[in-house]
Formats: structure tokens, sequence, C-alpha cells
């Protein structure tokens, strides 16, 4: 079957992606019959980017038989959350046993947002050493970081000032587009990565709200709108941003109706349908 879903080059990467990028994080806890039945779905719908990470529970585990067949068909990133150099080499080898594969295309540092996580990474004998021993002996290609949270974008902009990162990560959907500071310090970061030729990644598009105190009823740490024409309508005000990329979520049960959005993608809401899915859904900002 031929994919629906536009591709765009991922940054200065040279690999055209699809626009969304499946998040692995939804294979994390899993059975493996699950975890294959989605790659099907994947690879059926002509989605070639994955997204994990060493810290995902046994995702890149779950992956691994899919990347010892199929591995030249998809542009596969995975990220470390550790911080120092050793320990960061360490996950990142193990990252690739687990793959079943000799190499990543993307590795990326694990929401690296928290300030004193943020020096360490950076000072001698951090992360960052990691990556870059990494990618000069071909077990990666390219390198990036992600992160949640209001402080995000500033940090991102703080950490292309220390290295020449290939791709960021980060929240992105109409509920925080309420939050002036957080788009401010977005609109400076998406500049910065247009200028460069970076690959900006989006992550919680389609949150309706933290969980708060009850009891979750899907696969995400927050509560996901589940509604068909909901999920339609924040994916498209997603994709409606020209350039960015749209990371898939973390429960895969939901996720067909994200990949169904994107295929029938066409246009970006308008600010007043945003507002009637706030008001008909109760939108609210998971950071603030």
């Amino acid at each position: 079957m031929s994919s629906m879903i536009a591709v765009q080059p991922f940054g200065r990467t040279g690999h055209a992606s699809t626009r969304i990028i499946f998040g692995a994080a939804a294979i994390g806890n899993v059975s493996q019959a699950d975890a294959d039945q989605t790659m099907e779905l994947i690879r059926e719908h002509g989605i070639n980017h994955i997204d994990t990470a060493a810290s995902y529970g046994d995702a890149e585990l779950r992956l691994g038989p899919w990347m010892e067949t199929h591995r030249d068909d998809f542009f596969l990133a995975t990220k470390t959350g550790e911080r120092t150099r050793a320990e960061a080499y360490n996950e990142i080898r193990r990252s690739l046993e687990r793959l079943r594969t000799d190499h990543v295309d993307l590795i990326q540092l694990h929401n690296l947002v928290d300030e004193e996580e943020w020096r360490t990474a950076f000072s001698r004998g951090g992360a960052l050493e990691a990556v870059v021993e990494a990618k000069e002996e071909g077990l990666v290609r390219y390198v990036g970081v992600t992160g949640h949270g209001v402080t995000v974008a500033a940090q991102h902009l703080r950490s292309l000032q220390e290295y020449p990162f290939d791709s960021v990560l980060l929240p992105y959907n109409f509920p925080m587009s309420r939050n002036a500071g957080y788009i401010a310090d977005l609109e400076a970061l998406v500049a910065v990565c247009a200028e460069r030729g970076l690959a900006v990644q989006t992550i919680k598009a389609i949150t309706r709200a933290p969980w708060g105190d009850q009891q979750p009823t899907a696969n995400t740490w927050y509560e996901p709108l589940t509604d068909q024409g909901a999920i339609d309508t924040a994916v498209s005000w997603v994709l409606g941003r020209d350039g960015v990329f749209l990371n898939t979520v973390g429960d895969i049960h939901i996720l067909p109706k994200v990949i169904d959005a994107a295929e029938r993608f066409t246009r970006r809401p308008s600010d007043e349908e945003m507002r009637a899915l706030e008001g008909a859904f109760g939108l609210e900002p998971l950071f603030v």
C-alpha cells in the first residue's frame, strides 16, 4: 500500500522522513506479537522513521527482530538518558545489541532539561563526549537532543551553542501555544533550526490533559484524545505547521487513529476550530 503521509527532509541528514515518526515508546511494555502487529501497521502505511530510547522498557528488544531483517527500510533513532561519558557510551553499545544493528541513524541526549544534568552532559567526561565518540566510530550517524517541560525550548537553544546537533525534539500542541513564554522560546528555537537545517520533532500532539487522580486508561503518561475527530483536529494543527515532524502516541491502540489523521491531513484548523476542540474536550496544558 502506498503511503498518503507526506515526506520531508529530516534536517540536513539527507533522509526524507515521513512527517509522522513512529514513537516506539508504544511498544515498550507489550508482547512481541503485539509489537510485530504494530510494526506491520507502520510498514503498511509507509512510515520510515522510528524513534525509540534505551529507557522505553523493552522497546529496543521488540524492534530487534525487525531491524535484523528490515534495517534499511527505516531511519532509526534512539536515546541515552545517561549523563556521563562511560555510562552513555555503554548504553549506546547496549542499544545497538538490543536493536540488532551495527549503527543507529540518530542518537539523542534524552530529556536534557534539568540544569545540573545539562551541565554534567556538556562538561569534561560528560555524555556529549560519548555520542561524539560513537559518531567517530560509525556507531551513530547523527546526534540530537530531546526534552519535556516549559523550559525545554530555551535549554535546546543553549544546547545548540555547545554542539552542532542535527535535530531537536520538544512538546508542541494547541494548549501549549497558550503559553506565551514557551511559544516565544519555541519560535526562537525553530528559527535557529531553520537557519542551520536542523530537524524539529514534536511530541504530545494529542494530549487532552494530565491524568490527575484518575486511573490511566491508556499507555501514555498524559490523558490522550481518543475521539477520531478530535485527533484529526489536533494532528492537523501540528502538521499544519510547515517543516515539523510529529512523533506518534505511546499507545498501540490509539496509534491507528493518529496514522489515519495524518493520512487525511489537508490543512491547519483555524484558531476558532481549536478553541471549539478545547471547549468540547476540556484541553489543558501538560506543562505549566
